[in-house]
């Protein structure tokens, strides 16, 4: 009888035994985990690609001649002004598809290749206005020869040519430039506090362009100018028209020295004014060393 209590014993403990064994082994097996698998799973083509790839700035070439690097709070529009140069050339000129994407200290072209490896060699060469076409100006007011629109009947029309009162002043470069607007001067050029000259008028009075030139600017982009034209007159040389109530141009149009581009406004100003700015090389200068005297 204790031979069978012992034998019973130890049958239930071998049996114990086994279970605990067999529970031990469940519990150490680990999952099995394919690592390659899961990385690989992780660019699977169901999974959203990012929606924009914003490339880390170019930094190469900074401060070399023809080159710009980008600061806080510029846009192309900008950058453009700065350098005296079309915001659309820049874009083209660094292959950007998308203008509103650029970075601070990304350093961008702002010369085309051949002129900056000119300016590079030789910075004293003389470059040239932009020509323009032989388009003779109107004057309002007076009908063309041949014409039998009476003498008294309105001849400026939107885009047509406006008489200066006074011969065009000739910069270095043979840019010649007249007033861009007949009005007073409400404030004069001030490099610290005043880019340009301040004009008075009234609302819709007409702006003209000061000399022959190209648009490279014609719109609301950038901050404090309002509705805003921006010529290029050469290499050297561009002019700013600022607060417009109407802008009479497009972009890339070319314009001639007297025609009418915009109506005078106060977009983006206190007052019916227009903001006019001369710039040598992207630089604001005074303006009344390049206007003719009144």
């Amino acid at each position: 009888m204790q031979v069978s209590r012992v034998r019973v014993l130890g049958i239930s403990l071998l049996l114990a035994g086994l279970a605990l064994g067999g529970c031990s082994t469940r519990m150490t097996r680990a999952p099995v985990v394919d690592r390659g698998t899961a990385v690989a799973g992780s660019t699977s083509s169901s999974e959203p690609m990012p929606a924009t790839v914003v490339k880390a700035p170019q930094t190469e070439n900074a401060g070399g001649a023809g080159t710009y690097t980008v600061k806080p709070g510029d846009t192309l529009i900008r950058i453009g002004l700065d350098t005296g140069q079309s915001w659309k050339d820049i874009a083209r000129w660094n292959q950007i598809d998308n203008p509103n994407l650029i970075e601070v200290g990304q350093v961008l072209r702002v010369a085309p290749p051949q002129t900056a490896a000119v300016a590079q060699a030789a910075p004293g060469v003389v470059t040239r206005p932009v020509p323009a076409p032989s388009v003779a100006p109107v004057v309002v007011g007076a009908a063309p020869a041949g014409s039998s629109t009476p003498s008294d009947a309105p001849a400026a029309t939107e885009g047509a040519q406006v008489a200066s009162h006074a011969a065009p002043a000739t910069a270095e470069d043979g840019t010649a430039f007249i007033w861009p607007a007949s009005g007073s001067l409400l404030a004069g050029f001030d490099e610290a506090r005043n880019k340009g000259l301040d004009i008075a008028g009234k609302s819709g009075d007409a702006i003209v362009a000061a000399a022959d030139g190209r648009v490279v600017y014609a719109g609301a982009g950038l901050r404090g100018y309002g509705n805003l034209i921006i010529l290029k007159h050469s290499n050297v040389f561009l002019t700013a028209y600022a607060h417009n109530r109407a802008l009479l141009v497009k972009e890339d149009q070319t314009v001639r020295r007297g025609q009418k581009i915009a109506e005078m406004g106060n977009t983006d100003s206190d007052r019916v004014k227009l903001h006019f700015e001369i710039r040598r090389q992207g630089k604001p200068v005074d303006p009344a060393r390049y206007l003719p005297a009144r």
